[in-house]
């Protein structure tokens, strides 16, 4: 219970129905029946069309958000947005005194960022509080110690263009933790225990060029490295800190073996692994007998994703992992008896444990489902008190908010395909304007749940649709492995496929149809309107990638060590060059004949801004019409709210402009 561990995919530039057919005789593709999302009949969609909420509503910064509990329990800290000396509001830290559940005298703020919101934050013991933030966007997060009687803070890493993570708290040493940081080189990782109070900080793990991941026991000593040469990785082991590494797992990149944690008596390794199958399963490795893998829990169909455990009682609590919707399976009595007693009394929602004491005697828990980002409730065991801390969005009533409606069919090549179609309340499910939003990655996934854009989207009477395309994770090896070298080409077919196969439902208007994505899903973005250019009226892309040549010579350097596998999943710009030619959407801009608007952030790390400017450049040239929007205070998303409500105020125009119409749709 205390820690949720998660096998998330590597994120290269992270981080987005009806029963009647209207089936057209050309369509290319095979239809299966789709999956209908379950509907609570409390929240069947109105009859009239809901108001149009403030998109203010939709995208400013909660009141209060990120609720965590200090270890033992005598405070709550969480993030507000504030302004400091008449600045914008930034997302800063907060803390409160708490008595039981019930928080106490008013809550003071222990930090006063002015430039850029934090990132994220853990508590250390109940006196220090470690938060990361970074600088114009550029990525390179410092961790920074605060200590929440004085207000002192530290830097723990006061380097330049060092970028720096948060390996272990060491929750059982209180005056120190495990930092990694580039500082050295900044290609690679080193480990440093670092003092929180006082910055001093020692080398415990100098990687020698090809370590891309740690592992440390439950006593917070360095025990396990995960390397990666060209194609090649291994899982190194040692029976003690001051011992030698060994190799005890060796395969190739395309099998995964991540271990997660150490039993409890820190002998074997639990680990998220598809060694010898397509799935990614919950198994349990010994170090003298490393071939064999005992299986603890495999769900078949779909990867194992997070592993849940209790420090307080030494015990694997819980695996997830994700079908239409995250499932749950439990591997403690407690625990499934903790989330029952908690589920009886919070129906029709999805919960989750984000924080508890070191005791494991209090909670924070949050509610959610696809209408609204939910609830964050204070739970007290002893006294089985549930005490409400905060409503997210509370100005956007979950009665107005559209349902997200699991989906599947097949590609034209035989494939199927899932993914989710959130239509506008109030309208008939007929030739509406529709944005298709591809998500990020492209190694992950879209999931069932609430989306601010989605649901701002389908208030202005869009239905939007997002397709998990081949390469997507979450769906075992086949299917992450379906996407390699297929940018622009098979990946880009099966979203192709999802908004024919909208159309051949007789959902989507073929004539008013637009596409939006950030990230890999603004290079979908491109790729579609350069490649398919007769299928959408208007396009968004948001820190998208456009050429494929620029974009592998400008990673970050701590990319370096990866640009093998990169080449491999991608391409490789000699070897490949013909095809990287071919699926370069900025190297193809004669083709563009689509409206698009183009957001950037000028301290992007991941997409260079030059990418943008060539693509805005080559088709003002040519008279097609572009809009051009460029923080110079950002880096891969706008993070600042200003620039945040900016961006999506000029996209609500934009596709207004270029995609509503007709008396049934209002704007």
């Amino acid at each position: 219970m205390r820690r949720t561990l998660s096998d998330g995919a590597l994120s290269l530039v992270a981080h987005v129905r009806t029963d009647r057919k209207r089936v057209s005789p050309n369509a290319v593709i095979t239809h299966t029946p789709p999956l209908a999302a379950p509907r609570r009949p409390a929240l069947a969609a109105p009859a009239t069309i809901p108001p149009q909420y403030p998109l203010k509503d939709f995208f400013r910064h909660p009141d209060q958000t990120r609720f965590s509990l200090s270890e033992d329990g005598s405070w709550l800290a969480f993030m507000r947005p504030v302004s400091v000396d008449g600045q914008p509001p930034r997302m800063n830290i907060f803390v409160q005194r708490l008595e039981g559940a019930a928080p106490m005298g008013e809550a003071r703020s222990i930090t006063r960022e002015t430039a850029r919101d934090i990132s994220s934050y853990v508590w250390k013991g109940s006196s220090t509080i470690l938060y990361a933030k970074d600088f114009g966007g550029d990525e390179n997060f410092h961790i920074l110690a605060v200590d929440m009687r004085s207000g002192s803070t530290v830097d723990l890493t006061p380097y330049e263009n060092c970028r720096a993570y948060i390996s272990d708290p060491l929750a059982d040493d209180p005056d120190h933790i495990l930092l990694a940081h580039n500082n050295r080189d900044p290609k690679i990782f080193d480990i440093y225990r670092v003092n929180p109070h006082s910055g001093v900080s020692h080398l415990v793990g100098l990687n020698p060029g090809n370590v891309i991941s740690w592992q440390t026991d439950h006593a917070g000593k360095l025990r396990v490295a995960l390397t990666l040469d060209g194609l090649n990785c291994a899982v190194l082991y040692r029976d003690a800190e001051e011992q030698p590494f060994r190799t005890i797992i060796a395969t190739d990149y395309r099998t995964s073996i991540k271990p997660v944690l150490f039993t409890f008596d820190n002998r074997q390794l639990y680990a998220i692994s598809n060694r010898g199958r397509d799935t990614k399963a919950l198994v349990c490795i010994d170090p003298a007998n490393p071939d064999t893998e005992e299986i603890l829990f495999n769900p078949h169909e779909v990867d194992v994703s997070n592993v849940g455990y209790s420090r307080l009682r030494r015990v694997l609590t819980s695996v997830t992992y994700e079908t239409d919707k995250l499932q749950r399976r439990f591997l403690d009595a407690q625990t499934e008896d903790l989330y029952r007693r908690l589920a009886d009394r919070l129906h029709g929602y999805q919960l989750a444990l984000h924080s508890d004491t070191r005791d494991e005697t209090k909670f924070i828990v949050s509610t959610y489902n696809d209408r609204t980002p939910g609830t964050r409730y204070l739970y007290d065991v002893t006294t089985d008190e549930l005490r409400k801390l905060a409503d997210i969005k509370p100005g956007l009533p979950e009665s107005d908010m559209a349902p997200m409606r699991p989906i599947r069919f097949q590609s034209r090549d035989g494939l199927a395909l899932h993914g989710y179609l959130t239509l506008p309340l109030g309208r008939r499910e007929q030739d509406l304007p529709v944005i298709v939003h591809p998500h990020g990655g492209p190694w992950s996934r879209d999931s069932w749940g609430y989306d601010s854009q989605v649901q701002f989207l389908a208030n202005r009477g869009f239905a939007v649709l997002q397709v998990n395309f081949r390469g997507s994770t979450g769906y075992g090896r086949k299917f992450w492995e379906a996407g390699f070298g297929q940018w622009g080409l098979s990946m880009q077919d099966d979203i192709t496929d999802g908004v024919r196969w909208l159309i051949a439902q007789g959902i989507a208007d073929p004539k008013r149809i637009g596409i939006y994505g950030a990230s890999y899903g603004g290079y979908a973005t491109l790729a579609g309107v350069t490649f398919t250019p007769d299928l959408y009226a208007a396009a968004v892309d948001y820190v998208g990638i456009s050429n494929m040549f620029t974009f592998m010579a400008s990673t970050p350097p701590y990319w370096k060590p990866m640009l093998e596998r990169l080449y491999d999943m991608v391409g490789h710009p000699e070897k490949d060059k013909d095809r990287l030619v071919r699926t370069s959407p900025a190297l193809h801009v004669d083709r563009i004949k689509t409206p698009l608007f183009i957001a950037q952030g000028a301290k992007d790390p991941r997409v260079n801004k030059a990418e943008s400017d060539q693509v805005v450049q080559a088709l003002r040239k040519r008279g097609v019409e572009v809009d051009y929007m460029v923080k110079d205070d950002e880096g891969h998303g706008f993070r600042n709210e200003e620039n945040s409500l900016e961006f999506y105020e000029a996209m609500e125009k934009f596709f207004a402009r270029h995609l509503i119409s007709g008396p049934d749709i209002e704007v």
